[in-house]
């Protein structure tokens, strides 16, 4: 099963956003699987449709995964996957989990673009 990728617009052009939107159980464990033995930072995103804050969160969320092209961002809808969500102990919109080799390394919760950009930065290496 394969992800949806969205495209980012900016002020200089299309840049492409490489966001993968996963809508299964199924699909976030093949992913798991595949990255826990290797070093590659993942960029977890909780979300929903209805989350204002998640909305604002957005676009640089699409900005860091066009500059950022040595980790994955991924985007999970928490009414979609809510038991993904509950056992990530996810409880407040929007977080984001950057996970290495299968394991949370960082969790930034809420609308802090500087604070993600930065853990980002200290993990992907």
């Amino acid at each position: 099963m394969g992800g949806s990728v969205y495209e980012l617009q900016n002020l200089n052009g299309p840049m492409a956003s490489r966001v993968t939107a996963f809508h299964s159980k199924e699909q976030w464990k093949s992913h798991i699987q595949a990255y826990k033995d290797t070093n590659k930072l993942s960029v977890v995103y909780f979300t929903a449709t209805w989350c204002g804050a998640c909305r604002f969160i957005e676009p640089a969320f699409k900005e860091f995964s066009a500059e950022y092209k040595d980790a994955e961002f991924i985007k999970i809808d928490v009414d979609e996957l809510e038991s993904v969500a509950w056992g990530l102990e996810v409880g407040t919109l929007p977080t984001f989990l950057l996970v290495k080799k299968g394991k949370v390394v960082e969790r930034v919760v809420g609308v802090r673009k500087d604070e993600l950009q930065k853990m980002i930065v200290k993990h992907r290496a």
